[in-house]
């Protein structure tokens, strides 16, 4: 499913930042945000923000390669210079990359000039860990699109939303975020959650229960659409 022009209302994405900013939409014109999966049914995109995170990531990693799922990576520069062999993992584990800026900021009101700056300093950081290893995706940080998602598409990716956030940035607890997902994935959704910055073990933990529960009742697991 893809739509132009299209407020988020299912969550918001969260970093560093310690409340929530405003979910901004894609100016009108040629912007697009995709939040499904490729294939229609019983599937889901699993995609992770803000890392890489040296403690979660390669927990994640493990639990992914495990149960034989891959997934989108949507990556924070400022993290990806840390820990490029971080990234170097998540590529060699045969997951997507996403760009989600250099330095998660808000670019809701950026200038297409400004947004493509950041874009390409993030893309050029990721390409130093993992050279000519493609950039498919990008997210907006906080999902403040503005216009970003124009800018994305000239420069080759699919701006990525989701159907399912399950603001695993406050820890509630495993069986929480087990329970957040089971009650609230729908057919094509894909599915926000977060490897970075901070503690998320919680989350590894989760998915670890989530991927052969949803199997059992006849998801499949997918990648987001491409526009």
């Amino acid at each position: 499913m893809k739509w132009r022009a299209v407020v988020l209302t299912t969550g918001l994405a969260l970093g560093l930042a310690a409340g929530p900013a405003q979910a901004g939409q894609p100016d009108e014109g040629e912007a697009v945000v995709v939040d499904s999966t490729r294939h229609a049914g019983r599937s889901l995109a699993l995609t992770f923000d803000d890392g890489p995170n040296p403690v979660d990531t390669p927990r994640l990693l493990d639990v992914l390669h495990k149960h034989h799922v891959k997934a989108v990576f949507c990556l924070w520069g400022d993290f990806v210079e840390a820990h490029p062999e971080l990234v170097r993992a998540i590529v060699a584990g045969g997951h997507k990359l996403c760009n989600h800026t250099m330095h998660h900021d808000d670019m809701g009101t950026w200038t297409p000039e400004q947004i493509k700056a950041d874009l390409e300093e993030t893309n050029a950081a990721i390409h130093r860990a993992v050279p000519g290893v493609p950039i498919k995706y990008f997210r907006a940080p906080y999902g403040s699109w503005g216009q970003t998602p124009r800018v994305a598409a000239e420069l080759g990716m699919t701006s990525i939303g989701w159907r399912l956030v399950i603001s695993d940035w406050e820890p509630p607890g495993t069986d929480e975020l087990v329970r957040r997902v089971m009650e609230g994935v729908t057919p094509g959704a894909v599915v926000l959650m977060h490897d970075g910055p901070n503690d998320r073990g919680q989350t590894v933990d989760a998915v670890d229960q989530v991927i052969p529960r949803l199997r059992a009742d006849g998801w499949r697991f997918d990648l987001p659409a491409r526009r």
